[in-house]
């Protein structure tokens, strides 16, 4: 099928632009190139630029770009606003691209063409905004994992630093310091996004059901609804999966047979996140969580592959929970009187409260 595509190498001040063109027999030509800054003004001249060289208008338009960082995000909102059909792919797409088509050499011009090649001879989902109350959770979700890190990296410090022959009680004091103002952040982090959550009812009442899980936390829901977009793109559990790198990976060919393995070509978020909660509901004896891990841990010995099994179900069920808004374990509820509590009494996954 013919049509226009324009790929966008951007970078955080820059942007190269190149459209091209693939006809009825599917080849494809470069038409124009362009150099615009990555500001709301070169988003303006890109426009007009598009329209100058886009001769025939029964013909297609994608504007396709990288997932880079954050500094994508601006140029794709505002070409979504002005009714493109954006594209946004992540950069191991386009690398593994321009390894197939032979391309050795690398630089913006280059990845640019490259980028609109591949937008043109591909057929590709188009990209969809994150919404505002996500697009700030996630900011939230994401800060708390940082200073969580950086916590985990002042610790380490410490305790070598104890364990050493000579201990400088200067230093000590001010990782210690460092160490405080962290859980202080944490904890205002974690309130702010406990608030955020219930800043929206029909969020609120979701998350509510969801931590009925004995064992996942508001934390852990908060960042799969952030890093998911609320589960508004997925069609059915398997996207979502994939989409957090738990779909499974085979290596066979003939006679060999290498290791099967999850792909983790996915959010690392989601998969770091889920990671307690799964320790978590089968030592809570959460079913059908403790069945899985059991039957497998059976079968192969490997208690973290259990665990990895868990992580994947638990994924699956919550994202089933959000979307049918249906507590977990309904019938079992009716004949206790917990009650979830959407605050954050401890730093990591909260269990029900009662």
């Amino acid at each position: 099928m013919a049509k226009y595509a324009v790929g966008l190498d951007i970078s955080s001040k820059k942007i190269n632009a190149c459209l091209s063109f693939i006809d009825d027999v599917q080849m494809v030509k470069v038409i124009s190139s362009k150099v615009i800054n990555n500001t709301k003004k070169g988003f303006e001249e890109l426009i007009v630029w598009i329209k100058k060289h886009k001769k025939d208008e029964k013909y297609q338009l994608i504007i396709g770009m990288e997932a880079t960082g954050v500094y994508y995000e601006e140029c794709a909102y505002y070409l979504f606003e002005q009714n493109f059909s954006v594209v946004v792919v992540l950069p191991n797409k386009a690398k593994k691209y321009m390894q197939a088509m032979g391309v050795k050499s690398k630089n913006d011009i280059i990845d640019a063409k490259s980028l609109a090649q591949m937008f043109a001879e591909r057929h590709f989902k188009l990209w969809q905004p994150m919404g505002k109350f996500f697009y700030i959770l996630r900011s939230m979700t994401r800060h708390q994992e940082a200073l969580k890190s950086i916590k985990n990296v002042f610790s380490n410090q410490l305790h070598a630093l104890k364990r050493g022959v000579y201990v400088d009680k200067t230093i000590v004091k001010q990782i210690q310091k460092q160490i405080d103002l962290t859980d202080k952040q944490i904890t205002a982090i974690e309130a702010k996004i406990s608030l955020h959550i219930k800043s929206d009812p029909e969020v609120e009442k979701k998350v509510t059901n969801i931590a009925f899980i004995k064992g996942v936390g508001i934390l852990t829901i908060a960042v799969l609804i952030a890093e998911t977009n609320g589960f508004i793109l997925f069609e059915n559990a398997s996207q979502l999966v994939s989409y957090a790198g738990y779909d499974v990976v085979e290596n066979q060919s003939g006679k060999h047979t290498g290791k099967t393995r999850i792909s983790k070509k996915g959010n690392s978020h989601i998969r770091r996140i889920l990671h307690l909660p799964a320790f978590c509901v089968v030592r809570n004896k959460v079913a059908p969580f403790e069945n899985l891990y059991k039957r497998t841990f059976e079968n192969h010995k490997v208690k973290m592959k259990s665990y990895v099994a868990v992580q994947k179900k638990l994924l699956v069920i919550i994202y089933a929970l959000w979307k049918n808004e249906v507590e977990f374990e309904k019938d079992f509820l009716k004949t206790n009187t917990r009650e979830v509590k959407l605050d954050f009494p401890s730093l990591v996954n909260l269990s029900l409260a009662s």
